[in-house]
């Protein structure tokens, strides 16, 4: 059995974290798989989106804390482990960013510390109306310092310190409010609410959709005349690209793009 499965259809790619005993922790091994999942993706063009979710009753439960602990049985008492520990981490975080294909959380149950990270790096997330969402390592005295720079990229600033200082749960309805995620709906629809959104973006150009994420990334951390400029010269890119040259004629003839 698998810590991470993954199945592809309709060029989808969806992985799904395995560990349901553990509620799908972040644990070394788990992270291992998901950054070995990343580095196939990201030069797979075949897949054009990807799905992420977790078996059993959560989607992500954050680091495995009895491993953390584990960890300072060593002369520097851990530090050496946590450092490499949420180097890491980032590298999965921010791996899941820069790969090509959109991807997409499928939350349920809970997703908390470093699993409601894992949400926010994600570039879409669908969840069911009864999950909840938290940071919540102040309540045993570690504050969530990394999972917050994914949550505050995502959700109005207050918000985000009052859920890291507080320790307390966000509802589903009020992370879609604020914008964590994209909607919240009944558990019996999530996998084929998510479903749809996966095959949807996977109908459309892949080059496209590529070049749209990177720059979509790359334009937020600009003032706004750099992001024109450089959003311009990426445009006009798209622009000269062979598929998209038919994908506008198709337009004109009403008919359906025939993309190589």
């Amino acid at each position: 059995m698998s810590i991470l499965e993954r199945h592809d259809k309709n060029a989808v790619a969806h992985l799904k974290m395995n560990a349901p005993e553990r509620l799908n922790a972040l644990s070394d091994e788990m992270l291992a798989a998901l950054q070995a999942q990343i580095d196939a993706l990201k030069d797979d063009s075949s897949i054009k989106a990807v799905i992420l979710s977790g078996n059993g009753k959560a989607f992500c439960a954050g680091h495995d804390i009895r491993q953390m602990t584990a960890g300072r049985d060593s002369e520097d008492k851990g530090r050496a482990y946590f450092e490499g520990l949420f180097a890491r981490c980032t590298s999965v975080m921010l791996g899941l960013q820069h790969l090509p294909q959109p991807v997409i959380a499928q939350v349920h149950g809970i997703a908390t510390a470093a699993g409601c990270q894992l949400v926010a790096s994600c570039d879409l997330a669908i969840a069911t109306d009864d999950c909840r969402f938290g940071v919540n390592g102040v309540n045993i005295g570690l504050f969530c310092s990394t999972p917050m720079v994914a949550l505050s990229r995502n959700i109005p600033r207050k918000h985000a310190f009052e859920l890291l200082t507080t320790g307390e749960f966000m509802s589903a309805p009020r992370a879609a409010d604020l914008g964590l995620i994209n909607r919240a709906v009944p558990a019996d629809q999530l996998e084929s609410e998510t479903r749809a959104m996966a095959d949807t973006i996977a109908s459309k150009l892949g080059a496209a959709v590529k070049v749209g994420k990177e720059a979509y990334y790359q334009q937020l951390e600009m003032p706004i005349e750099e992001a024109y400029a450089y959003t311009s010269e990426v445009i006009v890119t798209n622009l000269m690209q062979p598929d998209t040259v038919e994908g506008m004629q198709a337009f004109i003839e009403k008919r359906r793009p025939d993309w190589e």
